[in-house]
């Protein structure tokens, strides 16, 4: 595995070069990348911006605001916050979250941090969550990426999020003191963010020798052109809202899923999924497959069982998707 050096503190430019090692370096070898954003929102790639985000406190704070390819929940990133990205080869397309979430795990054990791999993605210690990850598929690789809360404001992060009534439940109705907290509280040595991220680095290669792999100023220079093209834009980061006269939620073990459909005289002419689920597909196909469609179950039904929905939503079953619709 290559140990790709960021020093780069601005979110644009830091998923903008994560998605360019993905999809355009051509490395051969697996890759780790580290890094630290400036205080910001990561919204998930499905999600609805202006529903995740306390937009005037947002405003008001300057916090950058900025999506990435992978799906799951919006998180917080600052300065005390460690965000790393594994790039390796996965023909099979198969995503063992279990695979990555043992590293890190590991890795905060050996630092005498007590933590423990919680429900889909999150770690915990202390029965708080420390850490959130998501992934993507694409062409044979998987980009298993996640934050790290280290020494991170949790008020700012309470403040930035806003958190939907319909994300808690009796057993986590809980403000972000309650349900987060930070590793530094739990280390027996205290040590700074930057000892700490190398720390991690150097648990998670363990006897492997750490060859560092720098990109070319040719490189740079593309990302820096992507960053502008892609992560720089509004339609990227917020998007029009869509236009929609049936909305309907409900929360499965993939996650959360939103869908907004407009149906005129009957037939679905738009349909927009919103959601913290893990996909493994682009999820604008599902949402073109019921484009055209009679808004009647068993049609929905016809379509929703011609294809394999656990690619896009992870753990669901057909009628239970079938059933979100009506």
């Amino acid at each position: 595995m290559l140990y790709i050096r960021n020093n780069s503190d601005e979110p644009y430019y830091n998923l903008a070069l994560e998605e360019y090692i993905l999809k355009k370096l051509g490395l051969e070898e697996d890759s780790l990348l580290v890094w630290q954003n400036k205080p910001s929102v990561i919204i998930g790639r499905y999600q609805n911006t202006v529903e995740e985000v306390n937009v005037d406190y947002i405003r008001k704070n300057s916090l950058y605001v900025v999506r990435r390819i992978s799906g799951g929940g919006a998180v917080y990133n600052d300065y005390g916050t460690i965000v790393y990205s594994f790039i390796e080869k996965n023909p099979s397309g198969i995503i063992q979250f279990q695979k990555y979430t043992d590293r890190i795990v590991k890795a905060l054990n050996k630092m005498g941090v007590q933590a423990v791999l919680s429900g889909r993605n999150d770690i915990e210690v202390d029965n708080k969550k420390v850490y959130r990850s998501a992934h993507y598929q694409y062409n044979g690789k998987t980009l298993h990426h996640g934050t790290l809360l280290f020494n991170s404001d949790l008020e700012n992060m309470q403040e930035a999020l806003s958190v939907k009534r319909y994300k808690l439940t009796e057993k986590n109705d809980k403000n972000v003191r309650e349900r987060f907290a930070n590793i530094l509280d739990y280390l027996k040595i205290k040590m700074s963010v930057e000892e700490f991220k190398t720390a991690l680095v150097n648990e998670i290669f363990g006897d492997e020798q750490i060859r560092e792999y720098r990109l070319s100023e040719k490189d740079l220079a593309k990302v820096k052109e992507f960053t502008d093209e892609k992560y720089l834009t509004w339609q990227w980061n917020y998007g029009p809202s869509p236009i929609f006269n049936i909305k309907k939620f409900g929360r499965f073990p993939g996650g959360l899923i939103e869908l907004r459909l407009s149906v005129e005289k009957g037939i679905i002419n738009s349909c927009k999924v919103y959601g913290d689920f893990l996909s493994s597909e682009e999820i604008g196909d599902f949402e073109a497959g019921l484009v055209g469609v009679k808004y009647e179950r068993n049609a929905v039904c016809s379509i929703i069982n011609s294809m394999d929905i656990r690619r896009y939503f992870g753990d669901l079953k057909n009628e239970d998707l079938t059933g979100l619709f009506f």
